[in-house]
């Protein structure tokens, strides 16, 4: 299997990707020669983290029969100050809003996903610290 991403160059520094019949923009922002007309490339990783292991985390709880009100996952990174510039460690944040939600079922759902499901926290830790916060908001 092959995933494929076609990026069109399209203004100054902007891409327009297809990816699947859906329309992505990337550019950078107006001071580094761009236009600011999508996100930075780098943050899409930190989106695509995010995307990945919040799907697994909500399709393993569906299962358990644990829905919260609401659930965000929020990703922090720290970036190196060095061309080229990466992240060097990221930071998983699972918040979970409602009441009375079983931690040890939030616990199992985001171990499933960071050690089993999620293919982009696989590729992630091969170059890098991920560590993971589970919060409830009430």
């Amino acid at each position: 299997m092959k995933h494929i991403v076609d990026m069109a160059w399209t203004d100054k520094v902007a891409f327009e990707g297809d990816m699947d019949g859906h329309k992505v923009i990337v550019d950078a922002t107006e001071e580094s020669g761009g236009s600011d007309l999508g996100p930075r490339p780098k943050k899409l990783m930190l989106t695509a983290l995010a995307g990945c292991t919040g799907i697994d985390v909500i399709r393993v709880l569906k299962k358990m029969k644990v829905v919260p009100e609401a659930f965000n996952v929020i990703v922090e990174a720290d970036v190196t100050d060095e061309h080229p510039k990466h992240y060097t460690k990221m930071k998983v944040i699972y918040q979970f809003k409602g009441k009375n939600l079983p931690m040890d079922k939030l616990e199992k759902a985001v171990k499933l996903s960071e050690t089993t499901y999620c293919g982009v926290t696989a590729a992630y830790k091969k170059t890098m610290e991920i560590v993971t916060e589970i919060r409830i908001v009430e």
